[in-house]
């Protein structure tokens, strides 16, 4: 997409500033003891945001980071349709490369069967039948292209981010924080991965990049705890957007979502409505059990929208298509590498194109 059709910079990310918080206080089921004052360390150079000449655009890093995917689809369609007309056997063959490429059974059944109304008997080019799958995939990605967007009367607008160990939950929290305070919004950022220093360490390294304020608490601490008193000093500091980090929880893991389930009981014992967005965080490299991920996140703590990351090379994007055929859950950001600008909002044309190897 080029860069005079895309939408302004607040019109993209959010659709207005949250009103006056509520300084109504409550107390968690078990009082937590305060949190030790944290030293945001300096944030270490970031290499990945150096200048490069000449630098792709972003419909060219989401080809790049589709790559995978289109060049199986693409070699599938190009070896299926070389001199031969569209017939039943084409159209059997042509729904085994897009079910391998993680597009989904549904999907898969109905770009043939727009391919067997049109053109049976027909010969037929394979730029032809990636025309008709990046409509298709297009058609179903475009419901769930839903902007990121404040909401009137809620601040501090809480998002809980979840998602597995790897899946980039941390450092997409920080791309966030950054792009959130750049438009001029209050964010404080907290660490409730609370098993894992690294996590904690990374989590303050870009809240010291975005310049904005975190809670964090030593390894082993309460994330329940830590996240009610996140949540109480943001309402005291007039805070935008409380972004909270969580372990990341095996989802076949019943101990672990129940914890998962205690953090958002008690952050509701503040506000009743939070956590205003779950966010899970996926990782494009893990294809079709991202599915499972999105079921168990979704039963226990109501994952309200999608994050897509590592679009890189390696990824299975296709699985993208297949979840949002099933779930219809909105997607708000796709990522295709770690630097700041490699995380752009959802547009389903671009990811559609990019999918089927058409150039823009």
């Amino acid at each position: 997409m080029s860069d005079d059709k895309k939408p302004g910079l607040i019109g993209r990310w959010f659709g207005g500033k949250a009103g006056v918080p509520d300084t109504r206080e409550s107390s968690p089921e078990s009082s937590p003891a305060p949190a030790e004052p944290v030293a945001v360390p300096e944030p270490a150079p970031d290499t990945a945001l150096a200048p490069e000449t000449p630098r792709p655009s972003w419909f060219q890093r989401l080809t790049g980071g589709m790559s995978r995917s289109s060049q199986a689809i693409g070699g599938g369609i190009v070896s299926i349709f070389t001199k031969r007309k569209l017939d039943g056997d084409t159209l059997e063959e042509l729904e085994d490369v897009l079910i391998q490429a993680d597009l989904g059974v549904a999907v898969a059944a109905a770009i043939a069967e727009r391919l067997s109304a049109e053109r049976y008997g027909k010969d037929i080019t394979d730029a032809e039948v990636k025309a008709v799958l990046a409509a298709e995939v297009e058609k179903v990605l475009a419901p769930v292209a839903v902007p990121f967007a404040l909401k009137p009367g809620k601040a501090p607008q809480v998002v809980l981010v979840v998602g597995v160990n790897g899946s980039g939950k941390t450092t997409t929290i920080g791309k966030l924080a950054s792009k959130f305070t750049a438009e001029g919004h209050k964010v404080m950022l907290a660490a409730g991965d609370t098993f894992r220093a690294a996590a904690i360490d990374q989590l303050k390294v870009w809240a010291g990049r975005a310049g904005v304020p975190i809670v964090a608490r030593e390894v082993g601490a309460d994330s329940a705890g830590l996240a009610f008193e996140a949540l109480t000093r943001a309402r005291a500091e007039g805070i935008d957007v409380l972004m909270i980090d969580t372990a990341g929880r095996l989802q076949n893991k019943a101990e672990l979502m129940a914890e998962l389930e205690k953090v958002v009981r008690v952050i509701r014992k503040i506000d009743p409505t939070a956590p205003h967005d779950v966010l899970l965080v996926l990782d494009a490299t893990t294809g079709q059990n991202a599915v499972s991920q999105v079921e168990a996140f979704g039963r226990t703590a109501g994952v309200t929208g999608l994050v897509m990351t590592k679009l890189d090379g390696t990824a299975r994007g296709g699985i993208l298509v297949a979840i949002a055929e099933k779930f219809g859950l909105p997607v708000h950001f796709i990522g295709v590498g770690e630097g700041l600008d490699d995380l752009e909002p959802f547009a389903a044309r671009d990811f559609a194109r990019a999918i089927a190897g058409i150039d823009d």
